[in-house]
C-alpha cells in the first residue's frame, strides 16, 4: 500500500500496489503492520457496506464524538463516489479544512479518515457500493454531523446531491454551532 498525506492532518489517500499478471491483479487492501509502519494508528474492529442505488445519493457529513472516536478506511468497491472529509478537531492545525477525492472500483483508492473528522460521500454513478473498515464501534449517542452544503465550509461537490436523508438535511451549519 502507498500512503499519501493530504491537507487534513492525519488523513491519507491509500493507493493499492497492484501485482499484475496474465490472470489480472492482486493487491493488499489492508494490513495492520503496514499502517503501523506508516505511523497510522488504525486497527479495524468491524466492516460495513453501504449501497447507493442512485447517482446523486449523498450520505454525510458524519462523525463520532470524543468518547467513542471512530476512524475509518473507506473504499468504493463498485461504481464511483466523491468522498469528502472535514477536520472537526478544534486543536488541529487543519481545523475545518476539507478534502475531497474520487474513490472508484476502477482507481482502487481508499481514504483513511482519523477520529473526529466528518465524512461524507456522493454517488457519482448508480449502484455504488462502499466498504468501510471501522477503527471503533458506532455509538448512536455520540453521532454528530454538519451540513453537506455549509457555505462556511465550502465543499465543492462535483455533481448535484439529489437523494439525501432527512437526518442529513437537518445537521447544523458551523455558524449555528459556533454562533459566528
Amino acid at each position: 500500500m502507498i500512503f499519501k498525506e493530504i491537507q487534513v492532518s492525519g488523513a491519507y489517500v491509500v493507493e493499492l500496489e497492484r501485482n499484475v499478471d496474465s490472470r489480472g491483479c492482486f493487491s493488499r487492501a489492508y494490513c495492520n503492520a503496514e499502517f503501523a509502519q506508516a505511523g497510522i494508528p488504525f486497527h479495524a474492529v468491524q466492516a460495513n457496506l453501504s449501497l447507493n442505488l442512485l447517482k446523486g445519493t449523498l450520505r454525510g457529513m458524519h462523525y463520532q464524538g470524543r468518547r467513542t472516536g471512530e476512524s475509518k478506511l473507506v473504499r468504493c468497491i463498485r461504481g464511483s463516489v466523491w468522498d469528502v472529509i472535514v477536520d472537526m478537531r478544534p486543536e488541529s492545525p487543519t481545523y475545518l479544512r476539507h478534502f475531497g477525492v474520487e474513490l472508484s472500483a476502477t482507481n482502487g483508492l481508499a481514504l483513511y479518515v482519523p477520529e473526529l473528522v466528518a465524512h461524507g460521500t456522493l454517488a457519482l454513478t448508480n449502484d455504488t457500493e462502499i466498504l468501510y473498515l471501522m477503527g471503533g464501534h458506532h455509538d448512536p449517542d455520540q453521532s454528530f454531523g454538519l451540513r453537506y452544503d455549509d457555505p462556511d465550509i465550502g465543499i465543492n461537490w462535483p455533481a448535484e446531491a439529489t437523494v439525501i436523508s432527512q437526518r442529513d438535511l437537518e445537521w447544523p451549519s458551523m455558524r449555528s454551532i459556533h454562533g459566528k
